[in-house]
């Protein structure tokens, strides 16, 4: 049983799956509330709207910032509350937790992790309103590990033990639900942003840094390269986000793509090390060993 159509709030709508999302929705027949952070993203984003799409500025990161886009879609929506919240928002960063900066990592964990965190707490009470479902995009980064990629595989991990908090202490609201959506590769603007915040990063490593990862480093920014090449369209892990506000009764998780679901059955099936051996392998990853100083 399907629910009626209502609003929905959608952070990280500037681009990829958070833009896909919004314009779904809207195409749908829902009432959008859009977060951008950028004039030119709202602009863009309105012009390509069928329906009632309003962009709202939100920073994820801070609180002022989340508080006017819950007073503006508050004073919107009213008593009726809203059908759902997408907290899509993200960044990605990588490099080897040997070398990248703690405030590299904590930049990612602010808008990954604890942005979300933030949002889903200032529009729980118009959810409650409205019988809403939370939706958390993870990633497949969120049950499998890459290597070089602690900042955002922990920001996922962490997203993964939140909606399950969450979920449980929503139980009461019996039309409250809380939903995981977990895409493999997908061709959005993060891979590509994310190889510039290495490289930015790897500006700032000693030279020590490069001499024990230099190798590894450089095939890290082709195998990011070639999996946005693989990725599956935004629009099919929006479908399954529009899909998951409207059923009463959704899943708590939905897998999307082939990949995300070989990688996950893979590594429970291998276990930890074996499993280790095989990405490695498959990624094509340098057995350089450089010996200590």
């Amino acid at each position: 049983m399907a629910k009626e159509k209502g609003a929905v709030v959608v952070t990280g709508a500037s681009t990829g799956i958070g833009r896909a999302t919004a314009l779904y929705l809207d195409e749908k027949g829902y009432r959008v509330f859009a977060g951008v952070r950028k004039q030119a993203d709202a602009t863009s984003l309105k012009k390509d709207a069928t329906g009632d799409l309003t962009p709202i500025t939100i920073d994820v990161t801070k609180p002022r910032s989340i508080a006017a886009a819950r007073q503006k879609v508050m004073r919107a929506v009213g008593k009726k509350g809203l059908q759902g919240l997408v907290n899509n928002a993200g960044i990605a960063s990588a490099g080897p937790i040997e070398f990248l900066p703690v405030e590299e990592f904590q930049k990612v964990i602010d808008v990954n992790l604890t942005g979300q965190y933030a949002v889903t707490q200032a529009f729980l009470q118009a959810l409650r309103r409205g019988g809403g479902t939370v939706v958390f995009l993870t990633s497949i980064g969120g049950k499998v590990a890459n290597p070089f990629f602690s900042p955002y595989c922990a920001a996922k991990f962490g997203l993964e033990g939140m909606a399950d908090s969450l979920r449980r202490e929503l139980k009461p609201w019996k039309d409250m639900n809380v939903v995981v959506v977990e895409p493999g590769s997908v061709a959005t603007p993060i891979w590509e942003k994310g190889n510039d915040n290495f490289d930015r990063a790897a500006e700032k490593m000693p030279a020590e840094a490069k001499r024990l990862y230099g190798p590894h480093s450089e095939r890290l920014k082709e195998v990011v390269t070639e999996t946005a090449g693989r990725g599956i369209e935004p629009i099919e892990v929006a479908k399954v986000v529009e899909k998951s506000i409207r059923k009463n009764n959704p899943k708590t998780r939905y897998i999307v793509g082939r990949d995300a679901k070989m990688m996950k059955r893979t590594q429970s099936l291998l276990g930890d090390k074996r499993f280790d051996k095989l990405m490695l392998r498959s990624i094509k990853m340098p057995d350089h060993a450089p010996p200590a100083k």
